[in-house]
């Protein structure tokens, strides 16, 4: 067994001041510039992309460049975490921001796209520690009770990422070339990490067992048939094709191996034992579908609003304003009520609920529908985002050990992202679907050509279509986000469920203190922290 020493929760508030620590803030700094790296990164090469062919070359292969990168983040998510709990958080999460700066290195000197892809999967490895690592080191740093006041904290990295990306990504492109697209990493990764060399000290873990290899390749392998079915299924290969249910089979044999796998394994990548905890294995469900939820969201709204309003691309980010807007408030207000009375179980029902209807409303929208209307919606929708998206992680948290932090950051983390996979896959599917549909009804063989290679025209391919065939592109893609926010709506029926057998355990560190526990907690370990 491993021979590990639990961290415990540290009071981030100095009882004289009423403030913070120097030295936790600069960490949280340090920790906020990590979570930009990781949640910026595929919005501004998203951006890039086009030049980045028009350069390299290799049209056919582009899809795997953001697969690679996803696939390697996904399938090495679990295993950081495991080893941030096995060998101790500080020189994990360094060694994961170390490779993920070489992978931006290495991408922005690519020669072609073989090597521009291979160098993306390396650094998306480094990227799988990231976003699990600045949880769990949040986590141990931090009481459930206290923690709850950074929800706004990273909600606003979140809208920052996504409303700022393309914006950055195209000035960066057009200003300086879009190598730097990759090395616009390095000079905040590498401030990030003399913070955290300077003022992050954690107590030391020596773990014993080895490493649960076995399981680290079939939990590898299956989340990779998971996430290349939902890539290529409807697009690369039809949903009925040997490929993919060659994946489907791989996917499912080496995933029930795994969990056998992982009864028998002496330090599991994984450990069974923290599903046995209602609200981690519920808090898990209510993250997968609000990935589901939420990048089906960013990838039709722009979308629709390009489309059938008229808006322009270039400034995409800002079009989901209201939603991120919303998300980013109510994330604020949620913290900052659970900070102060500990309670929690209102917000996944009330979010829940939100983003039922939120997502109900985005579906009535038609070719008729008013920007400011669209807007409404999406902010109903970002309010039931803002309720959901760090209580799960907050509540999963608290649902284990301090021992398994790391693996519950990770596993939450996980079902996040194979959430979003899935979703974009699925509601991509539908949306496809039926704009070929009603392309066909309402501009016959001319529209089935248009969308013969892709359901999604750009500005330019739409502004050369006939005034007919261009009106008939504004009720499919209608149609289209109808059936997929409809399809969502009825997802987040589940969320709600989850939520509702949601059982409220008192966060750690909440409730009043005896004054011995405001004296201890007011005393700082310099082996967690030290002022700098």
């Amino acid at each position: 067994m491993a021979d590990t020493q639990a961290v415990e929760p540290v009071n981030p508030v100095d009882p004289e001041t009423g403030k913070q620590p120097r030295s936790v803030r600069v960490v949280l700094l340090a920790l906020m510039i990590t979570m930009m790296l990781a949640m910026l990164d595929n919005m501004i090469v998203g951006t890039a992309m086009p030049t980045i062919v028009g350069e390299l070359g290799g049209l056919e292969h582009l899809a795997w460049v953001v697969t690679a990168y996803t696939l390697a983040t996904a399938a090495s998510t679990p295993v950081w975490g495991k080893l941030g709990d096995m060998y101790g958080r500080k020189a994990t999460f360094m060694t994961s921001i170390v490779i993920f700066l070489i992978g931006s290195a290495l991408s922005g000197m690519a020669q072609n796209m073989g090597e521009l892809i291979g160098f993306r999967a390396v650094q998306g490895l480094g990227a799988g520690g990231l976003m699990v690592g600045v949880m769990a080191i949040i986590g141990d740093l931090i009481p459930p009770r206290e923690r709850g006041k950074y929800q706004g904290m990273m909600a606003g990295v979140m809208a920052i990422a996504m409303i700022g990306g393309p914006l950055v990504g195209g000035t960066i492109t057009d200003n300086w070339g879009w190598r730097w697209a990759f090395y616009i990493n390095l000079p905040l990764g590498v401030v990030a990490l003399g913070l955290i060399s300077a003022v992050l000290h954690l107590p030391k873990k020596r773990s014993k067992a080895g490493i649960d290899y076995l399981g680290v390749v079939l939990l590898t392998v299956g989340i990779t048939s998971t996430v290349l079915v939902t890539t290529w299924g409807g697009s690369e290969y039809a949903w009925g094709s040997a490929r993919i249910m060659e994946l489907i089979g791989i996917g499912v044999a080496t995933l029930v191996g795994f969990v056998f796998w992982q009864t028998k394994a002496a330090e599991p990548v994984l450990p069974l034992h923290i599903f046995r905890s209602r609200n981690f294995t519920l808090m898990s469900l209510i993250g997968f579908i609000t990935g589901f939820v939420m990048f089906g969201a960013t990838l039709f709204l722009p979308l629709y609003q390009q489309a059938v309003q008229g808006a322009s691309a270039t400034n995409s980010g800002l079009l989901l304003l209201p939603m991120l807007g919303a998300m980013l408030v109510t994330s604020m207000v949620a913290g900052r009520v659970t900070t102060n009375t500990g309670k929690y179980k209102v917000f996944p029902i009330a979010g829940s609920v939100l983003m039922i209807v939120g997502l109900y409303l985005l579906s009535t929208m038609d070719t008729g529908t008013s920007r400011f209307t669209s807007g409404v919606f999406m902010a109903v929708v970002g309010l039931g985002m803002g309720c959901l998206m760090q209580i799960t992680m907050l509540v999963a948290q608290n649902s284990v050990d301090m021992k398994d932090m790391g693996v519950a950051s990770s596993s939450t983390t996980l079902f996040r992202t194979l959430g979003s996979s899935f979703g974009v896959a699925v509601m991509g599917a539908l949306f496809n679907n039926r704009v070929q549909d009603v392309m066909s009804e309402r501009a016959g063989s001319l529209g089935s050509k248009i969308t013969e290679k892709s359901a999604q025209l750009d500005a330019a391919s739409l502004a050369k279509l006939p005034a007919a065939a261009r009106e008939a592109y504004q009720h499919a893609v209608s149609s289209g986000t109808h059936s997929a926010f409809l399809l969502g709506s009825v997802v987040a029926v589940l969320a709600l469920v989850a939520a509702v057998f949601v059982k409220e355990v008192a966060l750690r560190g909440a409730g009043p203190k005896t004054d011995d526990e405001s004296a201890q907690d007011a005393q700082i370990p310099p082996t967690v922290v030290e002022a700098v």
